[in-house]
């Protein structure tokens, strides 16, 4: 369906996440994948959602100027919002036991950002998904870093794993977004554009 109708188009995934490509593929879109180193900071007086959208935009700013007509550039960056701060990827074990604690018996809020990218437009969407997780035990969390080394996710878990399995108790919004991708967004989006077209 949606395919059939970007067929004009160049979808450029600029995104190392495997569960990001995942979606891609599961939303049965032909995209290249196309990577370009980006420090991922931004300017404290940013909160919220205003964070993760600085991000997905910093991550289209090195391909400017190398995009062609009917190329289409997504670019994705997701946060942790808990207690007014943005929890990002943990550095170490230490740090995601303790972003793990801050997050037992508590509700937050997973925030996605994503942009779009073409030679005549940028546009930027965010999607926000509110998480509950139980009381975790020490040892819970403990087996749970030393097994899936939740390294590469922003609040040390990812809800697909075990403890989101174990953890989770409510959920408000997409789930695919707490995985890194709100794929309704994704997909309503690009079916605009090739609308426009």
């Amino acid at each position: 369906m949606l395919k059939e109708k970007l067929k004009n188009f160049k979808i450029i995934l600029a995104s190392g996440s495997p569960r990001r490509q995942e979606f891609f593929n599961k939303l049965d879109l032909d995209f290249e994948i196309r990577l370009k180193p980006v420090k991922e900071k931004y300017p404290n007086r940013l909160t919220y959602y205003e964070i993760s959208n600085y991000l997905a935009k910093l991550k289209a700013l090195p391909f400017e100027g190398e995009l062609k007509t009917n190329d289409i550039l997504i670019t994705s960056d997701t946060i942790v919002w808990h207690k007014n701060t943005a929890l990002g990827k943990p550095h170490d074990e230490d740090e995601a036991f303790s972003i793990l604690k801050s997050l037992s018996g508590t509700t937050h809020e997973v925030i996605t950002s994503v942009c779009f990218t073409t030679t005549t437009f940028e546009k930027t969407l965010y999607n926000i998904t509110k998480v509950t997780f139980k009381e975790l035990l020490d040892k819970e969390i403990n087996f749970y870093i030393k097994t899936y080394k939740p390294f590469d996710k922003a609040g040390a878990y990812g809800i697909q794993e075990w403890i989101g399995q174990i953890g989770v108790t409510k959920i408000e919004g997409s789930y695919f977004n707490v995985m890194g991708l709100p794929t309704h967004l994704v997909y309503k989006t690009l079916n605009d554009i090739a609308n426009k077209q």
